[in-house]
């Protein structure tokens, strides 16, 4: 059997636990097929309680990167994977094809986006980009290509050479005469005060650095939103 004609497009998990399940073990039975016939039993057993273990299992043995709950990035992953199969086993039969849309591309756009020509819905490419976010503990977004280019601002901002040997260097602080800075209220110890006093200074300077943060946070945004909107699959820029 063949893929169905909702593999042609953008495929969007089941939100029917039994249809779900069902499409798991169509995936394969018909495609990917890891398991020997005997031993799929338990993933075909779609009504046991036991299911999300077996299928979590499933997960494992063919190398799933994703866990059980992300269900949409497993799905995409399952699917690349169910693709990369076909096409080995079918790999002179699909060598020549061509997609319709890409017949039809603006060489001019493609060449306009270096992004363009990554496969962005190849398994490995999103769970590279979802491995760089998570390290870089950056926001998830549905779109994989934004999240690579705000993986590619913070690097550029943060982790190039210029940058690193920026942050190691030492801060160099000017004296800060305390008697100057009112307290506000009176411990009833010199001492005490004079800590206080210190402590509400750093956390100003925390403050400061805070909004630094945000406003290169900002900066950031808009960066990627300046952009125009780019469907890739349609091989073309703008709305």
């Amino acid at each position: 059997a063949g893929f169905p004609a909702w593999s042609q497009r953008t495929f969007h998990c089941p939100q029917d636990e039994t249809e779900f399940r069902n499409f798991i073990v169509w995936l394969e039975d018909q495609k990917i097929r890891h398991y020997k016939i005997e031993d799929r039993g338990n993933l075909r057993n779609i009504h046991s309680e036991d299911w999300p273990k077996s299928f979590e299992k499933y997960m494992k043995d063919v190398n799933c990167p994703f866990k059980i709950q992300e269900r949409q990035e497993t799905v995409d992953w399952l699917l690349g994977l169910a693709v990369r199969l076909e096409y080995g086993d079918n790999a002179d039969k699909y060598k020549d094809s061509t997609p319709d849309g890409a017949k039809n591309a603006d060489n001019t756009a493609k060449n306009a986006e270096p992004l363009i020509n990554l496969d962005v819905n190849n398994p490995d490419f999103k769970a590279g980009v979802m491995a760089l976010a998570n390290l870089l503990q950056i926001q998830r977004h549905d779109d994989y290509l934004v999240m690579l280019k705000a993986i590619r601002i913070l690097v550029q901002e943060r982790l190039t050479q210029d940058a690193i040997a920026k942050a190691s260097q030492s801060k160099e602080g000017l004296p800060v005469a305390l008697e100057k800075h009112i307290l506000g209220f009176d411990t009833g110890d010199a001492v005490i005060n004079e800590a206080a006093q210190i402590l509400r200074l750093l956390h100003i300077e925390e403050l400061r650095e805070l909004q630094t943060k945000i406003n290169e946070a900002i900066v950031a945004v808009q960066a990627i939103i300046a952009d125009p909107k780019t469907d890739h699959r349609l091989g073309k820029v703008g709305r």
